[in-house]
């Protein structure tokens, strides 16, 4: 990865610099934008890191986490008047504007140079700078890359590898997803020997439920899980009155599609939750699969080949029916997945 002489230029010199990342924002987009920011702030930047929205609880032991600005908590407007006077607003883990929300069209209008740091499918040309590999396994790996080529790497102290490592370790499935590669495991080898503590990060991350919180998996594993045998598909939907019942937040249905992929002769799985007057989907496959053009071509979403994103403007009954739906047209598909993938 090589820096361009202008952006060195422009952190060369002290500025004003805001780091924001997608909605919802999980440990690969919050340990990527609190590691970086972390490193700028020792190089004399002064530095926001703006979140569009709240994040799961169990992300709050990160480094400079409790200086984070939630966009859609900021009612005096600081949020945009620290956007619109920054010298440099990098844009971490996602590549469209619209995974911003709102706050996407004030960071398209700002006049500040935009710098992109990401590795999902579907890049818009909004960026002045590109830091963009859909083979990297993670923003943090890619930011981890980006701090070396800036020359300062000392700079990453026990807290801020911590960040990153968590974004690295989440995003390779604990190091199990096909884009762990040998260069990630050298990432992370660098990381060891800076000095953190792997397993206190993974128990943090994956050991910090509240009782709400297993009831609802309890639930949703007992009551709501859906295999479609015929299509190699599982999947869960939750209402919004169902989320209410068990005190739902942020995060609380984190890794629910990975119980539905994991089911035996399941190629592809979904979870969709009604929340904020949409429905949000979460897509997984195994093999080849393509879940980014399936939640692209259906449901307004994309992100990766083997996980994705998408939503809906319907009712979760309407959407449901319209998933269920589409499942026919990829049938043959599906049941050469898992003959490939030896799932049946």
């Amino acid at each position: 990865m090589e820096i361009d002489s202008s952006l060195n230029n422009l952190l060369s010199t002290s500025g004003r610099i805001i780091i924001t990342t997608h909605q919802k924002p999980d440990a690969d987009a919050l340990g990527s934008s609190l590691g970086l920011g972390g490193v700028l702030k020792k190089m004399g930047h002064e530095v926001w890191v703006i979140s569009p929205t709240d994040y799961p609880q169990f992300l709050n032991w990160m480094p400079g986490e409790e200086d984070v600005i939630d966009f859609m908590k900021d009612k005096d407007g600081t949020s945009q008047k620290l956007i619109e006077n920054a010298d440099l607003i990098f844009c971490l883990d996602f590549c469209s504007l619209s995974r911003i929300n709102s706050l996407g069209k004030i960071v398209e209008d700002a006049t500040a140079k935009k710098v992109l740091i990401d590795h999902h499918i579907g890049k818009e040309d909004f960026a002045d700078f590109e830091f963009w590999s859909t083979s990297a396994s993670s923003t943090a790996e890619l930011t981890f890359d980006f701090i070396k080529s800036m020359g300062q790497g000392d700079l990453l102290d026990s807290s801020l590898a911590e960040a990153l490592y968590a974004g690295v370790m989440t995003d390779t499935g604990s190091f199990r997803f096909p884009s762990t590669s040998q260069k990630v495991h050298h990432m992370v080898a660098e990381l060891m020997d800076i000095g953190i503590n792997h397993t206190k990060i993974h128990r943090l991350i994956y050991d910090h439920n509240r009782v709400a919180k297993l009831q609802l998996l309890g639930y949703v594993l007992y009551k709501k899980l859906v295999v479609l045998p015929e299509y190699c598909t599982a999947f869960i939907a939750l209402s919004s009155n169902e989320l209410e019942e068990f005190q739902f937040q942020t995060g609380d249905t984190e890794g629910f599609v990975n119980y539905a992929l994991s089911i035996d002769g399941v190629v592809f799985a979904a979870f969709i939750n009604d929340r904020e007057g949409e429905r949000r989907m979460s897509f997984r496959s195994v093999g080849d699969f393509d879940v980014n053009e399936f939640a692209k071509e259906n449901f307004e979403g994309g992100g990766h080949k083997n996980a994705a994103g998408g939503r809906s403007g319907l009712s979760l009954e309407e959407t449901l029916k319209k998933f269920q739906e589409l499942l026919p047209k990829y049938k043959d598909e599906l049941n050469e997945v898992a003959r490939k993938e030896k799932r049946i």
